[in-house]
């Protein structure tokens, strides 16, 4: 299915054979913007593990993606019931997971357009608030969206390895 947008790019559900093409938009996204409120030795550990696609997230039916008229993937980003990295479920929560923006396609309401399909669908099976693990530069993103800050913490990369972000939340 397919999500017309009014400004210059469509919004469908995300695919396996989207992993390469989603992997290289997180990596251009993700070692752009993260730049400025992350380390470069830090960054370059992470990262690999950041931009990978997860091939759960594109299989599930709840993982989006933007395309331009060009047919160029330049956003992604879903939403599941399970939390991320351990998979518990808690009635009504749902969990925003692995957005990302073209750095040519920022502020063209890529990420919000992407988020508000995610947003209904969740509403229409019973989902009345998101949780989101987001990196220090999402967190205006994700505030302007109307997530509240809950705390500061370091999300784990792997062993030994976390980076630092904030758990936010938002009622929908």
């Amino acid at each position: 299915m397919d999500f017309a947008m009014p400004i210059g790019f469509t919004i469908r559900v995300a695919t396996p054979t989207d992993e390469l093409t989603v992997s290289a938009l997180l990596e251009a996204s993700y070692t752009v913007l993260m730049q400025q409120d992350y380390d470069q030795d830090l960054l370059s550990a992470v990262l690999p593990k950041m931009t990978s696609a997860s091939p759960e997230l594109l299989r599930s039916g709840t993982y989006y993606v933007a395309e331009n008229e060009s047919g160029l993937i330049i956003g992604c980003g879903g939403w599941t019931r399970g939390r991320p990295g351990k998979g518990d479920v808690e009635d009504k929560l749902g969990h925003i997971r692995h957005f990302g923006t073209h750095p040519e396609w920022i502020g063209r309401a890529v990420g919000r357009s992407i988020y508000d399909v995610c947003e209904r669908q969740a509403q229409s099976e019973g989902v009345t608030c998101f949780e989101c693990y987001s990196s220090l530069n999402a967190e205006d993103f994700y505030a302007a969206l109307g997530f509240v800050s809950v705390r500061r913490m370091d999300f784990p990369m792997g062993s030994h390895l976390t980076i630092p972000g904030v758990l936010m939340r938002c009622l929908i």
